[in-house]
C-alpha cells in the first residue's frame, strides 16, 4: 500500500491539511486516524467536518463517550471514538452499516479488527518537538493532497 510522510508545525497547519483532504472525499470513504491520546485525532476530526460543513464555527463534540456522532451534511460524516468500544459486534448498534454510504472517519481504529476495509485511508498523527507528523497510507489518490 503507497504510503506517505508529511510534517505539520502545529495545529493550524494540521487543520489546513485537513480542510483540503475533506475537499477530496466522497461517499463511501473510511479514514482512518491513528496515534497515541493527545496526538491530534479529534483536532483534526473537527477541522474536516467543519471544512465538510463549510462551517468554521459547527461545534463537533468528540465522541469519546457516545462513540459515535453524526453529522447530516449533504454526504453524511459519521465520526466514530472506538476507545471505550468493547469490541466490533457493537459498531452494529452505532449505525456501522448505515454509516458506509457517506464518509467515515474512525479514531482508534485498531478496534475495528475485521471490519477495516482495504481503500481506507490510513492517517497516523505523531507529535513531535515541533508539531506533528502525518503519515498517510491507502490508494494514490489521497497523496496529492498533502
Amino acid at each position: 500500500m503507497p504510503e506517505s510522510r508529511l510534517l505539520l508545525s502545529d495545529e493550524t497547519a494540521t487543520a489546513a491539511f485537513a480542510e483540503r483532504l475533506s475537499a477530496r472525499t466522497r461517499p463511501g470513504d473510511l479514514l482512518l486516524l491513528s496515534g497515541p491520546l493527545g496526538a491530534g485525532k479529534t483536532a483534526f476530526a473537527r477541522a474536516f467536518i467543519r471544512a465538510r460543513a463549510a462551517d468554521p464555527e459547527l461545534e463537533i463534540p468528540s465522541p469519546t463517550f457516545t462513540l459515535v456522532q453524526s453529522y447530516d451534511l449533504p454526504t453524511p460524516i459519521w465520526h466514530y471514538d472506538l476507545w471505550r468500544l468493547s469490541g466490533p459486534a457493537a459498531l452494529e448498534e452505532l449505525g456501522w452499516d448505515e454509516a458506509q454510504s457517506g464518509i467515515v472517519l474512525v479514531e482508534w481504529p485498531d478496534r475495528l479488527s475485521p471490519l477495516t476495509f482495504p481503500h481506507a485511508l490510513h492517517i497516523t498523527i505523531s507529535p513531535m518537538a515541533q508539531g506533528r507528523e502525518i503519515t498517510l497510507r491507502g490508494e494514490e489518490r489521497w497523496f496529492d493532497a498533502s
